[in-house]
């Protein structure tokens, strides 16, 4: 029996990168997914070929600062597959080299938007199919940009809000009997941050900064999401777990 038998999730961001791969593992590991994202030609090709190999899972498109959206999403997860138990909010934005007299008002607002509203419409939405079900999990994909500055004012700021938000409803729905955490990476290479690893100057940079001195895979994000959204973490609500390779332990 996988991990997750019997439970139905939806995740979002997942057109590639972390969301693809906690998508793919939680299907294997037994779950119903429903895999959303903006990006509709990447989400729905490696979709069909994951649902052709056997794999509970399907995708709709969907902008999760939209609450008509989110409401789409969670109708056709409760109408495929008659609940709701998990929530992974991984989509997000990160952009590159900004600074606070670069970022203009509409660029800020986009990304809090999408960082930090998004999660809490999808929580605040969620949360009474989840009560329905008698239990439910909560991943938020925060950074560990939400411990420590130095990613650009907007990004910092929206993943240390999605940080604090992931404790306040940590304490909210305990009673519940649904958990609420947080993860936070470091450098993880995506199609987001393959700009990280594009050059010899960076893999330095990142050599040096972390102490394991390499950048982290996906796979590594997916496995602790896996954990957060199993009953093995039961016990566990409120939590930040950082997988930074070390990055922040200096």
């Amino acid at each position: 029996m996988g991990r997750l038998e019997n439970k139905i999730a939806i995740v979002t961001g997942a057109a590639g990168g972390m969301g693809k791969a906690i998508a793919l593992l939680f299907a294997t590991e037994g779950a119903k997914v429903i895999a959303t994202d903006v990006q509709e030609e990447k989400l729905k090709s490696w979709v069909i070929q994951a649902h052709s190999e056997g794999l509970m899972i399907d995708y709709v498109i969907h902008n999760v600062i939209s609450e008509s959206n989110w409401n789409c999403v969670i109708d056709k997860t409760i109408s495929l597959y008659g609940g709701l138990h998990i929530l992974i909010n991984n989509a997000g934005v990160y952009p590159p080299g900004a600074t606070t007299e670069s970022t203009s008002g509409a660029d800020w607002q986009k990304i809090i938007d999408i960082n930090l509203t998004g999660p809490f419409l999808g929580s605040k939405l969620c949360i009474p199919h989840m009560r329905r079900a008698g239990s439910g999990a909560i991943v938020n994909i925060s950074s560990i940009a939400g411990l420590v500055g130095g990613n650009g004012p907007a990004y910092t700021a929206s993943k240390g809000a999605l940080r604090l938000l992931t404790k306040d409803q940590a304490v909210e729905f305990a009673k519940d009997n649904i958990r609420v955490n947080s993860i936070h990476p470091g450098g993880v290479l995506t199609p987001m941050t393959e700009f990280l690893a594009s050059s010899e100057d960076s893999k330095e940079i990142i050599k040096n900064m972390c102490p394991m001195g390499r950048i982290g895979d996906v796979m590594e994000i997916a496995y602790a999401a896996l954990y957060l959204a199993s009953d093995e973490s039961s016990y566990t609500t409120g939590a930040e777990l950082v997988i930074d390779g070390g990055l922040t332990a200096r």
